[in-house]
């Protein structure tokens, strides 16, 4: 019963043409001209699986693929989340860690402007070679 609730839900977005995930991802893909095999080998994720995501047998895929896809595509993760149906967090609720030898550390708020800025440096140098 679910799948079939599923299947219909799938079928009103496209007859609606609503944005989901895998029409976003395909989307961009053929876009920058690239087949599932060219992203497998950037991104280190299966080509089937890629595909499946893309026809919408699997609609929400872990935010650590998502998190591929978006630097990959240079897409809003936040929106790829959004489209996969997971839960962001708010500014009001939002911590950021840091991954440490001891684990996992909070991060200041100046930390984390620092930790953007250099995210920022660093992108910009890998489109500029």
């Amino acid at each position: 019963m679910l799948d079939k609730l599923s299947n219909l839900f799938i079928i009103i977005l496209r007859t609606l043409d609503i944005d989901n995930l895998g029409r976003v991802l395909k989307k961009r893909r053929e876009q920058l001209d690239l087949s599932l095999r060219d992203v497998e080998e950037k991104i280190s994720v299966s080509n089937a699986y890629l595909s499946q995501i893309e026809n919408e047998k699997i609609t929400q895929p872990a935010p650590k693929i998502l998190l591929k896809l978006s630097d990959f595509y240079e897409l809003s993760y936040s929106k790829l989340m959004n489209l996969a149906g997971h839960p962001l967090e708010t500014k009001l609720n939002k911590k950021i860690f840091f991954r440490t030898s001891n684990g996992l550390k909070e991060i200041s708020r100046d930390e984390e402007q620092e930790l953007l800025h250099y995210l920022k440096f660093m992108r910009n140098r890998k489109v500029h070679s």
